[in-house]
């Protein structure tokens, strides 16, 4: 195989054919399984084994026909990292470390917290997508908009909208995935705030993967430089000793010195999302998201070697009841549209193609690692979401309902709460909720919803079952607790820096100084514009239950998946002005798909008459309760009443902004395509020109990922 010329002649040998056959073989018997066992038990074994199977498949054949076929990469042109390499922004980086970076910064709360949500469905619909999701949208959309972003030398995706598409439908995209950026950064960051409130441990543990981080970048440019894997071993010894230390910690006198209030982790946030944004990225960004890769993956895998020794069952319905009547507890709406949405990270996210066209873009070395650290990463992630579903489907269902349905419903008695469940379909007792809950040192598990705490007690579940048994339950649960806060923080400080490129590109249109990624008034001011925006929606979250970032909450599965349609627009667009037609249905597929089920969600949250799934139907029965002096849930007061109206007609008519801007892209877009198309001469592009590399790296890269085509080579 050739990685810098023409394509790979080389016949596979029997043994690889034989090797292949039988993981194909042994995934079938897996998917067969899941899919023809009802009324009955399985080993969520078969979902693991149905998942990794599926995923090394893809990787092998799929992924390695886009990178050749499709995007045709080409290691002997220069990437951006090479050309530019400024030291800040721009700067060659190995790829493991960039790997670990990459999927550090995709893999937020998302994957961990939206597959246990979705497991209201059963465990069969949320595998399904999560799976076939992630090999034919997600994965592909991360590769193909990593690709076309290096090639104009990291231009976010907003920008090449803009340039590339039009003005018109470029503003569309610029205004909607900013808009769409700050939601997504305020979220993800409350939800650490709430994982980390009152946490000393996870405060302890969490903060000190920042001066670590530091040690790592200085060692590996100064002290010891392309030593990355003795600098990763001496990171993840300091790690454990964190993790080890916030124990101590938390059982310790320093207990209060590190145990701090939602505000203030809200301003530590704010300060850290800024400084992370203006240093150089090899200084803390890119090794404390590797550093952070280290615990996310080891814990996943330590996950998954739980299930296959515990062999655990899956106690959930392959499909419940709630799938198609549309009525359960943790969210309202049948599977289509709305299963589509909640499982975003893991099968489809449209945060990662901001990630793809910001950071990473301007760090990798080589065209062909966009296979490695573009699909790769995204399967990696996928493979998180599938854990997070099997850690909740493992759970009895009675407890999984008493945890995840609203406060509400159950009430706030372990009695009340066993009722509530009992009138849903499923048992559980109250002396069976207040074990669970004493098992691991909780006060109530009644109405922890989120996914957050029911992840974190499932995955207790598994660990327990191999390291420690019932009496390390309790340390299995916290561990988790800061594991999930460890695992989002990374995508808020990668977040805010690509937030600061977009704004960047986009004033540059207006004031071209600003638009220079060297001029540092403009990284200081575009970077303070960012965590200002996204910090003050969470500090008001923060503080008032139903305000700031709580306000926007409900906008958030939508808005990632509207994201993932404009970059899958983009990607076909620029995929038909390179004359590649015959290759559009790669990106184009699943923009079909992703269009229908985000404008079909879209319209239904905006015009359903039932108060549960759409805005304007709630803002009525909250209206009409006021005018009748009644107060509903979850407000306390009038006042909290006449807040939940506004917020329901401030997310109406944003969702209603967000689909018009959405179509505005895609209509635009398929004018293009058809332009080019019809045009006898290729349309105008901004790719840039090509340079040659001098840079080599090891050939195990090339061998393991693809070459340029042969007309590249022709060319040269």
């Amino acid at each position: 195989m050739s990685v810098n010329g023409a394509r790979s002649t080389t016949r596979p040998t029997p043994k690889t054919i034989l090797t292949w056959t039988g993981v194909a073989l042994v995934g079938a018997v897996a998917w067969g399984l899941i899919a023809l066992a009802r009324g009955e038990e399985i080993s969520a074994i078969w979902l693991v084994v149905a998942a990794v199977g599926s995923y090394a498949i893809a990787y092998r054949f799929y992924s390695r026909f886009i990178a050749r076929r499709v995007l045709e990469v080409d290691d002997r042109r220069a990437t951006p990292a090479e050309r530019i390499d400024d030291g800040i922004d721009f700067q060659p980086t190995d790829r493991r470390v960039l790997f670990g970076h990459h999927f550090a910064a995709i893999a937020g709360a998302g994957p961990l917290v939206g597959p246990v949500m979705a497991a209201q469905m059963g465990y069969l619909p949320g595998t399904i997508w999560i799976v076939v999701g992630v090999i034919f949208a997600g994965a592909v959309q991360d590769m193909v908009v990593l690709f076309v972003s290096m090639r104009r030398d990291g231009k976010s995706l907003g920008q090449m909208a803009r340039e590339e598409i039009g003005r018109v439908g470029g503003a569309a995209a610029l205004i909607a995935v900013l808009a769409i950026m700050i939601i997504l950064l305020a979220v993800l960051a409350l939800v650490v705030v709430n994982a980390l409130a009152s946490s000393p441990w996870g405060t302890f543990s969490v903060a000190m993967t920042i001066p670590i981080a530091l040690f790592m970048g200085f060692y590996l440019r100064y002290l010891r430089p392309g030593r990355v894997i003795e600098t990763s071993l001496i990171g993840v010894a300091l790690l454990l000793l964190a993790i080890a230390g916030g124990g101590w910690v938390e059982n310790s006198s320093l207990a209060d010195t590190f145990t701090w209030a939602p505000t203030t982790l809200v301003f530590c946030l704010v300060g850290y999302g800024f400084v992370a944004s203006v240093l150089p990225v090899w200084m803390l960004l890119a090794p404390r998201d590797y550093l952070s890769t280290f615990m996310k993956v080891g814990t996943i895998v330590l996950l998954a070697v739980g299930v296959v020794f515990t062999a655990p069952m899956l106690k959930n319905d392959a499909v419940s009841p709630f799938a198609s009547s549309g009525t359960g507890p943790v969210f309202a709406g049948a599977l289509f549209p709305f299963l589509f949405i909640t499982i975003a990270c893991g099968a489809l996210s449209g945060f990662h193609a901001l990630v793809s066209s910001g950071t990473t873009p301007k760090l990798i070395q080589k065209e062909s690692q966009v296979r490695l650290i573009g699909y790769g990463a995204m399967l990696m992630e996928s493979f998180v979401a599938v854990m997070a579903l099997v850690a909740a489907s493992v759970l009895d269902p009675g407890l999984y309902y008493a945890m995840n349905a609203p406060a509400g419903l159950l009430g706030t008695t372990v009695e009340s709460a066993s009722q509530a469940v009992a009138n849903l379909g499923f048992t559980i007792s109250p002396d069976a909720l207040a074990a669970a809950a004493h098992s691991v040192e909780e006060q109530t598990l009644i109405a922890r919803t989120g996914g957050a705490p029911t992840l974190a007690f499932g995955m207790a579940e598994i660990f327990s079952g191999v390291f420690g048994g019932h009496a390390m339950k309790a340390f299995w649960y916290h561990f988790a607790i800061m594991f999930e806060a460890l695992f989002i923080l990374t995508t808020v400080d990668a977040g805010t820096r690509v937030g600061r490129f977009m704004l960047q590109d986009m004033l540059g249109n207006v004031w071209k100084p600003i638009g220079r990624v060297t001029w540092k008034p403009g990284i200081w001011m575009t970077s303070a514009v960012i965590v200002g925006l996204w910090g003050y929606f969470l500090y008001v979250g923060a503080t008032d239950p139903l305000g700031g970032v709580n306000q926007l909450f409900p906008l958030f599965g939508i808005a990632n998946q509207l994201l993932a349609a404009i970059a899958l627009a983009v990607g076909t667009t620029l995929l038909i002005k390179a004359g590649k037609l015959r290759w559009a249905w790669v990106t184009g597929v699943p923009l079909v798909w992703d269009v229908a089920v985000t404008f079909s969600a879209g319209w239904q949250k905006i015009f359903d008459s039932n108060p549960k799934i759409g805005f304007f139907a709630q803002r009525r029965l909250y209206a009409d309760a006021i005018d009748d002096g009644r107060i509903l849930a979850p407000a306390k007061s009038l006042d909290d009443m006449k807040t939940v109206v506004l917020n329901s007609t401030v997310d109406g008519v944003i969702m209603a902004v967000f689909l018009v801007l959405v179509a505005l892209v895609i209509g635009h877009a398929a004018v293009v395509c058809v332009r080019a198309v019809r045009s006898a001469q290729p349309l105008p592009t901004t790719e840039t020109p090509y340079v040659e590399s001098t840079i080599t790296v090891p050939t195990a890269d090339s061998r393991m990922l693809a070459g340029a085509s042969a007309g590249q080579a022709d060319r040269e």
